[in-house]
């Protein structure tokens, strides 16, 4: 198998006290896939969005923390970022560099901002992406639902597209192979 790592976007506690869309699904998937990578060695790394003076994802708020149920380990990195992508004026490239990853799975929020910007920069930085079903998750807008974003960027925008989306079975599978 790959050099693999599991990137954790902005599971923070403003995001999910707001109730996204299949909160607790994702949530329980993600949490799976966290415990999974940690069992067999697999690098688990964290980005963290700070919006901001004033926002519910101020720096250092209890929003801003990472939900508990996900939450790092002491050895486990956290990326702090202000853009959308994970990259952008952050160390997720050099980091993964030095390790010599060439496999993403990302799961986070939300879907049609953070984990659409990440997706495609990965993509872009010629990584292998891996999207678990049911491990991003978003909020309805004035246009479309949270399920029908899920669903479009999941199943139109990026499979096949930018990234693989296979079930957390499948996923788990992949973190349980050696290297």
């Amino acid at each position: 198998m790959s050099n693999i790592v599991l990137l954790v976007v902005d599971v923070q506690n403003a995001l999910i006290n707001a109730h996204p869309y299949n909160e607790e699904r994702v949530i329980e998937n993600i949490k799976n896939l966290i415990l999974t990578a940690r069992d067999n060695k697999k690098e688990v790394l964290f980005v963290r969005h700070d919006d901001g003076k004033g926002t519910e994802l101020e720096n250092g708020t209890h929003g801003w923390q990472i939900y508990d149920k996900v939450s790092p380990n002491s050895n486990e990195l956290i990326f702090e970022k202000q853009y959308n992508s994970a990259f952008y004026k952050t160390d997720l490239k050099k980091h993964l560099d030095n390790k010599k990853i060439d496999t993403i799975i990302l799961v986070g929020l939300q879907t049609e901002y953070c984990i659409d910007a990440t997706c495609k920069s990965a993509f872009e930085h010629d990584y292998k992406i891996i999207i678990p079903e049911e491990t991003n998750t978003t909020f309805d807008n004035d246009y479309l639902s949270g399920e029908k974003l899920y669903e479009f960027y999941n199943y139109k925008i990026w499979n096949k597209r930018f990234t693989e989306v296979i079930s957390v079975e499948e996923v788990k599978k992949l973190l349980s192979m050696t290297n």
